[in-house]
Protein backbone atom coordinates (compact mmCIF):
# COMPACT_ATOMS: atom_id res chain seq x y z
CA UNK A 1 0.00 0.00 0.00
CA UNK A 2 2.83 2.20 1.40
CA UNK A 3 4.55 1.79 -2.49
CA UNK A 4 1.38 2.43 -4.42
CA UNK A 5 0.29 5.69 -2.72
CA UNK A 6 4.02 6.76 -2.87
CA UNK A 7 4.05 6.00 -6.81
CA UNK A 8 1.11 8.28 -7.03
CA UNK A 9 2.44 11.04 -5.28
CA UNK A 10 5.17 10.86 -7.58
CA UNK A 11 2.78 10.60 -10.68
CA UNK A 12 0.97 13.86 -9.13
CA UNK A 13 4.64 15.53 -8.65
CA UNK A 14 4.73 14.59 -12.23
CA UNK A 15 1.29 15.69 -12.78
CA UNK A 16 2.19 15.32 -16.99
CA UNK A 17 2.80 11.62 -16.52
CA UNK A 18 -0.47 10.29 -17.05
CA UNK A 19 -1.11 13.22 -19.03
CA UNK A 20 1.94 12.64 -22.16
CA UNK A 21 1.54 8.66 -21.45
CA UNK A 22 -0.51 7.60 -25.51
CA UNK A 23 0.30 4.06 -24.38
CA UNK A 24 -2.56 3.98 -21.95
CA UNK A 25 -5.02 5.49 -24.17
CA UNK A 26 -4.23 3.02 -26.54
CA UNK A 27 -4.57 0.35 -24.42
CA UNK A 28 -8.17 1.67 -24.00
CA UNK A 29 -9.14 2.09 -27.69
CA UNK A 30 -8.35 5.80 -27.52
CA UNK A 31 -10.12 6.89 -24.30
CA UNK A 32 -9.25 7.00 -20.72
CA UNK A 33 -11.57 4.51 -19.35
CA UNK A 34 -12.66 2.92 -21.61
CA UNK A 35 -14.61 -0.40 -21.76
CA UNK A 36 -16.64 0.71 -18.59
CA UNK A 37 -20.53 -0.22 -19.06
CA UNK A 38 -22.23 -0.89 -22.77
CA UNK A 39 -20.67 0.85 -25.68
CA UNK A 40 -21.38 4.23 -25.94
CA UNK A 41 -23.16 5.61 -28.24
CA UNK A 42 -23.52 9.24 -29.65
CA UNK A 43 -27.19 10.95 -30.26
CA UNK A 44 -26.54 13.36 -32.65
CA UNK A 45 -28.83 16.93 -32.70
CA UNK A 46 -32.04 15.93 -34.40
CA UNK A 47 -31.01 18.66 -37.09
CA UNK A 48 -27.62 20.18 -38.10
CA UNK A 49 -27.79 23.97 -36.68
CA UNK A 50 -25.60 27.14 -37.60
CA UNK A 51 -24.63 27.78 -34.32
CA UNK A 52 -24.33 26.30 -30.78
CA UNK A 53 -26.38 29.28 -29.39
CA UNK A 54 -29.13 28.32 -31.97
CA UNK A 55 -28.94 24.63 -30.95
CA UNK A 56 -29.23 25.37 -27.18
CA UNK A 57 -32.03 27.30 -28.25
CA UNK A 58 -34.13 25.20 -29.66
CA UNK A 59 -33.25 22.56 -27.07
CA UNK A 60 -34.97 25.26 -24.43
CA UNK A 61 -37.96 25.50 -26.52
CA UNK A 62 -38.14 21.97 -26.49
CA UNK A 63 -37.75 21.97 -22.71
CA UNK A 64 -40.73 24.38 -22.50
CA UNK A 65 -38.46 26.48 -20.97
CA UNK A 66 -36.69 24.17 -18.74
CA UNK A 67 -37.27 22.42 -15.35
CA UNK A 68 -37.49 24.57 -12.45
CA UNK A 69 -35.56 22.31 -9.32
CA UNK A 70 -35.58 23.12 -5.84
CA UNK A 71 -33.04 22.26 -3.55
CA UNK A 72 -34.94 19.14 -2.76
CA UNK A 73 -35.39 17.42 -6.46
CA UNK A 74 -32.35 18.78 -8.12
CA UNK A 75 -30.54 16.08 -9.61
CA UNK A 76 -27.64 14.69 -6.85
CA UNK A 77 -24.18 13.52 -8.74
CA UNK A 78 -22.70 13.10 -5.73
CA UNK A 79 -19.16 11.23 -4.71
CA UNK A 80 -16.12 10.73 -6.84
CA UNK A 81 -15.66 9.91 -10.82
CA UNK A 82 -13.13 8.49 -13.03
CA UNK A 83 -13.60 8.81 -17.00
CA UNK A 84 -15.08 5.81 -18.73
CA UNK A 85 -14.57 6.38 -21.99
CA UNK A 86 -15.27 8.58 -24.96
CA UNK A 87 -15.46 8.98 -28.73
CA UNK A 88 -14.18 12.18 -29.76
CA UNK A 89 -11.33 10.44 -31.49
CA UNK A 90 -13.57 8.64 -33.70
CA UNK A 91 -14.61 12.31 -35.01
CA UNK A 92 -11.26 12.69 -36.89
CA UNK A 93 -9.51 9.50 -37.06
CA UNK A 94 -10.49 6.62 -39.56
CA UNK A 95 -9.63 3.34 -38.43
CA UNK A 96 -8.30 1.79 -35.16
CA UNK A 97 -7.00 3.97 -32.35
CA UNK A 98 -3.55 5.18 -33.41
CA UNK A 99 -3.15 3.22 -36.61
CA UNK A 100 -6.04 5.27 -38.20
CA UNK A 101 -5.66 8.12 -40.24
CA UNK A 102 -6.92 11.86 -40.19
CA UNK A 103 -10.44 11.84 -42.09
CA UNK A 104 -10.07 14.12 -44.97
CA UNK A 105 -12.09 17.58 -45.78
CA UNK A 106 -13.57 17.79 -42.06
CA UNK A 107 -11.64 20.41 -40.81
CA UNK A 108 -10.87 23.86 -42.49
CA UNK A 109 -7.60 23.22 -44.84
CA UNK A 110 -5.53 25.02 -42.33
CA UNK A 111 -6.36 22.80 -39.03
CA UNK A 112 -5.99 19.97 -41.07
CA UNK A 113 -2.48 20.41 -42.25
CA UNK A 114 -1.74 21.10 -38.86
CA UNK A 115 -3.52 18.11 -37.44
CA UNK A 116 -1.80 15.92 -39.81
CA UNK A 117 1.54 17.11 -38.81
CA UNK A 118 0.50 16.33 -34.97
CA UNK A 119 -1.09 13.12 -36.17
CA UNK A 120 2.19 12.30 -37.90
CA UNK A 121 4.55 12.80 -34.62
CA UNK A 122 2.07 10.85 -32.41
CA UNK A 123 2.08 8.01 -35.00
CA UNK A 124 5.80 7.72 -35.88
CA UNK A 125 7.40 9.14 -32.33
CA UNK A 126 4.85 7.66 -30.31
CA UNK A 127 4.06 10.98 -28.66
CA UNK A 128 3.16 14.56 -29.89
CA UNK A 129 6.08 17.01 -29.68
CA UNK A 130 4.20 19.81 -28.14
CA UNK A 131 1.87 19.72 -25.32
CA UNK A 132 0.35 22.86 -23.98
CA UNK A 133 0.70 21.38 -20.23
CA UNK A 134 4.33 21.58 -20.12
CA UNK A 135 4.05 24.80 -18.99
CA UNK A 136 1.58 24.89 -16.96
CA UNK A 137 -1.46 25.94 -19.19
CA UNK A 138 -4.68 24.49 -17.93
CA UNK A 139 -6.54 21.39 -19.90
CA UNK A 140 -8.89 24.23 -20.97
CA UNK A 141 -12.64 23.18 -22.51
CA UNK A 142 -13.00 20.24 -24.12
CA UNK A 143 -10.16 18.94 -22.78
CA UNK A 144 -11.04 18.71 -19.06
CA UNK A 145 -13.92 16.31 -20.29
CA UNK A 146 -11.81 14.00 -21.00
CA UNK A 147 -9.17 14.26 -18.61
CA UNK A 148 -8.47 11.46 -16.35
CA UNK A 149 -8.22 12.07 -12.23
CA UNK A 150 -11.11 12.15 -10.43
CA UNK A 151 -13.94 14.60 -11.25
CA UNK A 152 -16.65 15.90 -8.86
CA UNK A 153 -20.24 17.15 -9.80
CA UNK A 154 -22.14 19.33 -7.60
CA UNK A 155 -25.79 20.31 -8.23
CA UNK A 156 -27.44 23.44 -6.80
CA UNK A 157 -30.53 25.25 -8.40
CA UNK A 158 -28.56 27.69 -9.89
CA UNK A 159 -25.69 26.68 -10.50
CA UNK A 160 -23.47 23.29 -11.70
CA UNK A 161 -19.78 23.09 -10.68
CA UNK A 162 -17.84 20.14 -12.47
CA UNK A 163 -14.55 20.03 -11.03
CA UNK A 164 -11.25 17.91 -12.52
CA UNK A 165 -8.30 17.50 -9.61
CA UNK A 166 -6.15 18.25 -11.99
CA UNK A 167 -4.88 21.73 -12.26
CA UNK A 168 -7.46 21.82 -10.50
CA UNK A 169 -10.16 22.79 -12.90
CA UNK A 170 -13.48 24.07 -12.06
CA UNK A 171 -16.58 24.89 -14.45
CA UNK A 172 -19.29 26.83 -13.43
CA UNK A 173 -22.69 26.27 -15.34
CA UNK A 174 -24.93 29.36 -14.49
CA UNK A 175 -28.55 28.11 -14.65
CA UNK A 176 -31.52 30.08 -16.18
CA UNK A 177 -28.67 32.63 -17.16
CA UNK A 178 -28.14 34.40 -20.21
CA UNK A 179 -24.58 34.39 -21.47
CA UNK A 180 -22.33 36.74 -20.00
CA UNK A 181 -18.69 38.56 -21.13
CA UNK A 182 -17.63 41.24 -18.55
CA UNK A 183 -13.97 41.63 -19.36
CA UNK A 184 -14.86 41.18 -23.08
CA UNK A 185 -11.85 38.82 -23.73
CA UNK A 186 -11.91 34.78 -23.61
CA UNK A 187 -10.48 32.35 -20.69
CA UNK A 188 -10.29 28.36 -20.40
CA UNK A 189 -13.61 27.69 -19.67
CA UNK A 190 -15.19 30.21 -21.30
CA UNK A 191 -18.60 31.01 -20.19
CA UNK A 192 -21.11 28.16 -19.17
CA UNK A 193 -25.51 28.64 -19.17
CA UNK A 194 -27.25 25.94 -19.02
CA UNK A 195 -30.73 24.56 -17.85
CA UNK A 196 -32.71 21.46 -16.53
CA UNK A 197 -35.04 19.39 -18.80
CA UNK A 198 -35.97 16.93 -16.12
CA UNK A 199 -32.96 15.15 -14.95
CA UNK A 200 -31.03 16.25 -17.83
CA UNK A 201 -28.56 19.08 -17.38
CA UNK A 202 -28.23 21.04 -20.96
CA UNK A 203 -25.73 23.94 -21.43
CA UNK A 204 -23.77 25.96 -23.55
CA UNK A 205 -20.23 27.09 -23.66
CA UNK A 206 -18.94 30.12 -25.50
CA UNK A 207 -16.00 32.75 -25.18
CA UNK A 208 -13.14 29.92 -25.10
CA UNK A 209 -9.25 30.28 -25.24
CA UNK A 210 -7.74 28.36 -28.26
CA UNK A 211 -6.26 25.24 -26.86
CA UNK A 212 -7.09 21.55 -27.93
CA UNK A 213 -9.24 17.94 -27.37
CA UNK A 214 -5.64 16.72 -26.27
CA UNK A 215 -2.56 16.71 -27.53
CA UNK A 216 -3.37 13.94 -30.37
CA UNK A 217 -6.03 15.75 -31.33
CA UNK A 218 -6.94 18.78 -33.21
CA UNK A 219 -6.40 22.16 -32.13
CA UNK A 220 -9.48 24.56 -31.52
CA UNK A 221 -9.61 28.12 -32.39
CA UNK A 222 -11.02 31.19 -29.88
CA UNK A 223 -14.66 30.34 -31.87
CA UNK A 224 -14.72 27.19 -30.13
CA UNK A 225 -18.33 26.56 -28.81
CA UNK A 226 -20.33 23.42 -27.18
CA UNK A 227 -23.65 22.66 -26.89
CA UNK A 228 -24.20 19.76 -24.11
CA UNK A 229 -26.74 17.29 -22.67
CA UNK A 230 -25.78 15.33 -19.17
CA UNK A 231 -27.89 12.41 -17.95
CA UNK A 232 -27.05 10.10 -15.25
CA UNK A 233 -27.76 6.54 -16.69
CA UNK A 234 -28.23 3.54 -14.69
CA UNK A 235 -27.66 0.14 -16.41
CA UNK A 236 -28.40 -3.87 -15.70
CA UNK A 237 -26.78 -4.72 -12.94
CA UNK A 238 -26.96 -1.19 -11.17
CA UNK A 239 -24.68 0.23 -13.07
CA UNK A 240 -24.01 3.83 -13.51
CA UNK A 241 -22.71 6.00 -16.01
CA UNK A 242 -22.64 9.76 -16.06
CA UNK A 243 -22.97 10.51 -19.58
CA UNK A 244 -22.66 14.15 -21.91
CA UNK A 245 -23.61 14.33 -25.22
CA UNK A 246 -21.30 16.94 -26.87
CA UNK A 247 -21.81 18.79 -30.29
CA UNK A 248 -18.94 21.04 -31.24
CA UNK A 249 -19.14 24.16 -33.19
CA UNK A 250 -15.76 26.20 -34.52
CA UNK A 251 -15.92 28.08 -37.76
CA UNK A 252 -11.80 27.92 -37.95
CA UNK A 253 -11.53 24.42 -36.93
CA UNK A 254 -14.72 22.79 -38.74
CA UNK A 255 -16.10 22.54 -41.65
CA UNK A 256 -19.49 21.32 -39.92
CA UNK A 257 -20.66 21.01 -36.43
CA UNK A 258 -19.29 17.38 -34.90
CA UNK A 259 -20.90 15.18 -32.06
CA UNK A 260 -19.11 13.04 -29.35
CA UNK A 261 -20.18 11.22 -25.98
CA UNK A 262 -18.26 11.36 -22.91
CA UNK A 263 -18.91 9.61 -19.98
CA UNK A 264 -17.52 8.84 -16.32
CA UNK A 265 -18.19 6.34 -13.54
CA UNK A 266 -18.62 6.31 -9.91
CA UNK A 267 -14.90 5.93 -8.34
CA UNK A 268 -15.92 3.82 -5.96
CA UNK A 269 -12.66 1.96 -5.29
CA UNK A 270 -11.35 5.24 -4.62
CA UNK A 271 -13.76 6.18 -2.10
CA UNK A 272 -13.42 2.81 -0.38
CA UNK A 273 -9.15 3.37 0.04
CA UNK A 274 -10.03 6.69 1.80
CA UNK A 275 -8.88 8.81 -1.25
CA UNK A 276 -8.97 12.76 -0.73
CA UNK A 277 -9.01 15.32 -3.37
CA UNK A 278 -5.70 16.78 -3.62
CA UNK A 279 -4.53 20.37 -5.16
CA UNK A 280 -2.64 19.91 -8.17
CA UNK A 281 -0.38 22.92 -9.65
CA UNK A 282 2.64 23.18 -11.85
CA UNK A 283 4.88 25.92 -10.12
CA UNK A 284 6.62 23.44 -7.55
CA UNK A 285 6.44 20.39 -9.53
CA UNK A 286 6.45 20.87 -12.84
CA UNK A 287 9.75 19.49 -14.69
CA UNK A 288 8.65 20.13 -18.03
CA UNK A 289 10.32 22.10 -20.96
CA UNK A 290 11.26 23.12 -23.97
CA UNK A 291 14.05 22.02 -25.81
CA UNK A 292 15.98 23.92 -28.41
CA UNK A 293 13.80 22.23 -30.57
CA UNK A 294 10.76 23.28 -29.47
CA UNK A 295 9.78 19.94 -28.22
CA UNK A 296 8.28 19.30 -24.89
CA UNK A 297 11.06 17.19 -22.49
CA UNK A 298 11.51 16.90 -19.07
CA UNK A 299 14.01 16.99 -16.14
CA UNK A 300 13.99 13.41 -14.34
CA UNK A 301 15.32 12.69 -10.84
CA UNK A 302 18.96 13.41 -10.44
CA UNK A 303 19.33 15.50 -13.57
CA UNK A 304 20.40 19.23 -13.39
CA UNK A 305 17.59 21.32 -13.32
CA UNK A 306 15.15 18.79 -11.60
CA UNK A 307 12.45 20.58 -9.16
CA UNK A 308 11.83 18.24 -6.15
CA UNK A 309 8.30 19.24 -5.15
CA UNK A 310 9.27 17.11 -2.03
CA UNK A 311 11.90 19.88 -1.55
CA UNK A 312 11.91 22.72 0.79
CA UNK A 313 10.26 25.95 1.50
CA UNK A 314 12.38 29.43 0.78
CA UNK A 315 12.81 28.99 4.90
CA UNK A 316 14.68 25.44 5.11
CA UNK A 317 16.81 27.09 8.14
CA UNK A 318 13.46 26.97 10.54
CA UNK A 319 12.45 23.68 11.28
CA UNK A 320 9.86 21.99 9.63
CA UNK A 321 10.02 23.29 6.11
CA UNK A 322 10.04 20.32 4.13
CA UNK A 323 7.10 19.98 2.11
CA UNK A 324 6.64 16.20 2.14
CA UNK A 325 7.39 15.11 5.75
CA UNK A 326 5.27 11.99 5.66
CA UNK A 327 7.26 10.10 2.06
CA UNK A 328 10.82 12.11 2.63
CA UNK A 329 13.03 9.46 1.92
CA UNK A 330 15.35 11.26 -0.77
CA UNK A 331 16.33 14.67 1.02
CA UNK A 332 19.73 15.10 3.52
CA UNK A 333 17.99 14.64 7.13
Amino acid sequence: MKSTERLWRWAGIGSLALAVAPSLALAQGGAFGGGQGPPLQVVKPPREFATSEEHYQYLLEQAKGGTKHTLATVPRWDGLWQPAGNTHLEIFIEGQGFQGKVREGLLTPEYEVAYKERWREQQELGQVNYDRLGHCEPPGYPRILLEPYTHEFINLPEMSYQINDFGPSIRRTYIGKEHSNVYGTHSWYGDTIGFWDGNKLVSNTKYVLPADFTRWSPMTSNQFEGTEIWELKTYPGGFQRLEVQVTFYDKYLLQRPVSAVYAYRLATDMVANGHRVQHWECDQTNNAFLDDKGVTNFHLPGEEGFNDGRGFTLFPQLPGQTRDPIYNSTLPE
